[in-house]
């Protein structure tokens, strides 16, 4: 097994800990796909989490901007192929995830 990067371990610790942010992450991209967008970032998603969270419902996630490419992957993963690039990726510390052993739900 391959040791994981402080990054990675980081996210993993706040996905445990914060299950309802990617059910968020994964409502609010699934709304974006529904008004019919094709790609977007995962950026505008992380976004709309905190202010949904912050402004709307006054609970606050300190959402990392480096656990965006995470989501991003987790959310492709699990979804059907058709959705596998509506989010375009770059070479991130969580490309050495492999996203079938993560609890995501």
């Amino acid at each position: 097994m391959t040791k994981l990067s402080q990054p990675t371990l980081n996210f993993l610790n706040f996905h445990r800990n914060n299950p309802k942010v990617y059910n968020l992450f994964k409502k609010f991209t699934k709304d974006a796909i529904k008004k019919g967008h094709k790609h977007l970032s995962a950026e505008m998603i992380i976004n709309r989490i905190r202010w949904e969270t912050n402004v709307e419902s006054n609970e606050e996630y300190k959402i990392n901007n480096y656990y965006k490419p995470y989501y991003a992957r987790m959310f492709m993963h699990k979804s059907p192929p058709k959705y596998s690039d509506f989010f375009r990726l770059r070479k991130s510390y969580a490309d050495e995830l492999d996203f079938s052993t993560i609890e995501m739900e």
